[in-house]
This record gives C-alpha cells, structure tokens and sequence, in this order.
C-alpha cells in the first residue's frame, strides 16, 4: 500500500484530507429542494465506492505493509469492530451535521459542529496514540476554540431576527460535534499495533477505511428511516418516493460528496500512519482545519452572511486569522 514516507508527504495528505473534508457538503447545495435525508442514501453509496476505489489503487500499490485485499483478508476480527463502530459514531454525528446545516448553513454549522470535534477528536486521539509536541498541540486547538466562540457570535448578530432556528442550528451542530470528535480514537485503535503481538503492524488505513464506510452503511438504514420519519429540521416527513422522482444530477452529487469525503478520510487515516513522527491526534487535527475551507465556501461563494451587518463580518475576520494560527500551531507540533 502507498503510505507517506516524508513529513512533507504526510502534510500534503493531511492538506487534501482538509480540503475534501471541508468541501464535500456543497453537493448539498447543488440540490435545491431536495431534502437532506434523500441526499444522504446517494452520499452513503459515494463514500462506500470511494473506500473500494482507494483501497484497490493507492491501497495496492506501493511498498509499505499489505496490499489492501490482503489486509481486509487478514484483519482481526477487534480491528474491524473498532473501525466499523468508528464509522457507526460518525454516521450519527455526519447526519445530525447535514441537518444543522440545513438549519443554521455551513457558514455556521461546520465552525461550531467540527470545530468542537477537533477539540474532542484530538485530545481523545492524543491519549490513545500520544505524538508531537504536547504544548504545541494543544495550544493550536485553543486558538481554533477560540475562533468557534468568535464565529458562534457572528452568527448570533447575523441571525438576531431569527432566534428559534439559531437555537436548533447550535443545538444541533454542538451534539453533531460531540459525536464526531468521537469517531477518530476508535479509528486509531483499530489502526494499532495489536500489543499481543509486537511484529503485527496493525490494519493498514485502506483497509480500515472498509470497514468503517461498512458501519457507516449499516447505521444509515435505520438512523435515516427515523430522521425521514421524524425530520429534527421541522419540517414534514419525508416521502420516500421523491428520491426516485429526483434528477439524476442530484443523485450524483450526492454520490461525489461522499466520494469526496472519503477521500479526504482515506487521505488523513494514511497520513496518520506515516513513517515520521505525526500520530493521529496531530493528522485528526489538521484535517478538521475543513472548518476554515466550509467557512470559506459559504461566505465568499454562497454569500451566507451578505446581510450581515459589519460587525458580524469583522468576528469573521478574527475566525479566519485564530483558525489559520491554530493550524498553524499544531502543523508544527510533530516537528518540536
């Protein structure tokens, strides 16, 4: 399989996973009018072929471990646990994103929901595979905290007329949040060394990826059912007969946002288990700098905050230049 073998390799993939990561839920907005739950089927068929298609390229060629076909066959049956409950946690927390953006846009909903998952994701991620330097590490995430509480405020003077659906895009995005901060450490267990045995080691990031887009399409069945049955954007239930009755281009940017987000999943898990010093705590942390790139989409290119008034947008310039010194911070961390 291709594993990164310099920090500069592993940088570039944990660059790419931030950019896909922070860029797939625009399909979303490529699809007026259709209802985020029938999205979600096309987006779940994405991100399976996606981790087919990376574990039969990238996953089987190179020089580092197993080829991918072979790390699937060989696999413990507690690293497929971990990695599938990794992608059963995500899977909650991805669909209570998509609906805080519904809700709240993603000018909002990501910097709140990922940006408190990085702060969950990475201290969780640190303690089960500590790596980089701690004070840099931890240092960033409270600057990227920092920049969650300044873009929260943003939001709040942009949205002052409208205080009900603020209140649930918030809820939303925080629970969202705390479910996806959890997913990673599980992802990382199933990634290490099996301590039983020394010379194992462990699944390789194709193959983990599987399994978890395998958990991540077991829970859709009956988590999406409820959430079409029961909408938590206030909305009517869905009818299941319109995803039939959809166009075929948004069926298939469905199916590119998931490809795109897992993608960014493969990219960041391979970067994680590079041959230099990163860990997943540091890679989790980077890759979660998606908050920064949703931002970026949804002022300058779907223009959430045109109305805003001036002060909203000065919060926002403050958000940007917190995220990018945070990031900033915890890119070095593996190097000190």
């Amino acid at each position: 399989m291709f594993l990164p073998q310099t920090y500069q390799a592993a940088l570039f993939l944990m660059i790419l996973s931030m950019l896909c990561w922070g860029s797939w839920a625009n399909t979303l907005k490529l699809c007026p009018n259709f209802r985020f739950q029938l999205f979600y089927w096309d987006y779940v068929i994405g991100l399976v072929l996606g981790a087919f298609v990376w574990g039969f390229t990238a996953g089987s060629f190179g020089h580092s471990g197993q080829s991918f076909l072979a790390d699937v066959l060989h696999a413990p049956l507690h690293a497929m646990v971990w990695a599938a409950c990794g992608g059963i946690i995500f899977n909650v927390a991805n669909l209570l994103l998509v609906a805080a953006i519904d809700v709240a846009g993603l000018a909002v909903a990501f910097p709140v929901g990922i940006g408190l998952a990085l702060i969950v994701g990475t201290v969780s991620s640190y303690f089960v595979h500590p790596a980089g330097n701690p004070l840099l590490l931890f240092g960033g995430v409270a600057l990227v905290t920092l920049a969650i509480i300044l873009d929260a405020a943003a939001y709040h003077k942009r949205e002052s007329t409208a205080k009900a659906t603020s209140t649930r895009g918030i809820v939303l995005s925080l629970i969202a949040g705390l479910l996806m901060g959890s997913f990673y450490p599980l992802v990382a267990r199933a990634m290490a060394t099996d301590p039983g045995q020394p010379g194992n080691p462990g699944v390789g990031p194709y193959a983990v990826a599987l399994f978890f887009a395998i958990g991540v399409l077991i829970s859709t069945i009956p988590a999406n059912l409820l959430l079409m049955a029961h909408p938590l954007d206030g909305r009517p239930p869905v009818d299941g007969g319109d995803y039939g009755r959809a166009p075929v281009s948004w069926h298939m940017a469905g199916r590119i946002g998931g490809f795109i987000w897992c993608t960014g999943a493969v990219a960041n898990f391979a970067a994680s288990q590079a041959h230099v010093s990163i860990g997943p705590a540091v890679s989790y942390s980077i890759g979660q700098g998606a908050t920064m790139i949703s931002a970026c989409w949804g002022v300058f290119v779907w223009h959430e905050f045109a109305g805003a008034p001036r002060s909203a947008k000065l919060l926002l310039v403050f958000m940007f230049l917190f995220f990018i010194l945070g990031l900033g911070t915890i890119a070095i961390a593996p190097l000190h």
